[in-house]
């Protein structure tokens, strides 16, 4: 019989508790709920005491927050499945900081992805950093992203990343020095999180860094030279729109 991973639930709300509990019996049986907690403090305990190798954790608590258990806990061989109402403003930090998590109400299937995503990406010795990433993304300070690869997870600063191309459900990050990192999820996952901090969607297949435009060639053709040398075609519809947050772009820095 496999071994099943050792995980507890740290929820202010009971009926979260119970409903996410019944979701896991049912539907994920290689997780099994060794305990839980209802706040900051009763969470700290159960993660010295259970040492489990996941964590279920609501952000917010009564005495607290969910990052003051990851703070004050003495055990931290773990991951963590964050738990959070439907904030588009928490959602876009957390594909930043490459963490998993639920919405509220949670959905069995979206629970399924997130342990899937859980299993193929097990990094406890990478929760700090992806933590701190989270944190400047909730504070609106977003410095790095972090991307998850077959190879595992890469830390990487926005400044670096000079263009993203879409390639069917995965997206090519080609960043200063020539690196190059496949991510396998769609070009519009990052458009969203992206767009509102000097990166525009040129083109169906492009969304570049708009600090590291060189040049844009007018024309029926209109296309972008980027830093590292390469060109970029603009959609037609796009030009306009460009050529404005372009402009918009220059004055602000």
């Amino acid at each position: 019989m496999e071994e099943k991973t050792k995980a507890i639930i740290i929820d202010d709300e009971m009926k979260s508790i119970l409903t996410l509990s019944k979701l896991i019996e049912k539907y994920c049986p290689q997780i099994e709920i060794t305990g839980t907690a209802i706040d900051v403090k009763s969470g700290v305990n159960a993660v010295n005491e259970l040492k489990p190798e996941l964590v279920f954790l609501d952000i917010t608590m009564p005495d607290g927050d969910g990052f003051d258990v990851l703070q004050l806990a003495d055990y931290n061989n773990f991951e963590v499945i964050f738990i959070t109402a439907s904030d588009q403003f928490a959602i876009k930090a957390f594909e930043f900081s490459a963490l998993h998590y639920l919405l509220k109400p949670i959905n069995y299937k979206e629970l399924i992805d997130a342990i899937r995503r859980f299993e193929k990406l097990r990094k406890p010795n990478m929760l700090t950093t992806q933590v701190d990433v989270l944190k400047k993304s909730l504070n609106n300070d977003h410095e790095k992203i972090i991307l998850p690869t077959s190879e595992g997870l890469n830390i990487i600063e926005l400044e670096r990343i000079v263009r993203c191309e879409a390639d069917d459900n995965y997206t090519h990050f080609y960043l200063t020095g020539g690196q190059k990192i496949i991510v396998s999820k769609t070009l519009s996952t990052f458009e969203k999180i992206l767009t509102d901090i000097h990166f525009f969607r040129i083109h169906n297949k492009h969304l570049i860094n708009l600090m590291h435009v060189k040049q844009y060639v007018r024309g029926k053709g209109g296309y972008v030279i980027m830093n590292d040398g390469s060109h970029v075609y603009a959609s037609e519809n796009k030009k306009k729109e460009f050529i404005q947050v372009l402009k918009e772009y220059a004055r602000s820095y």
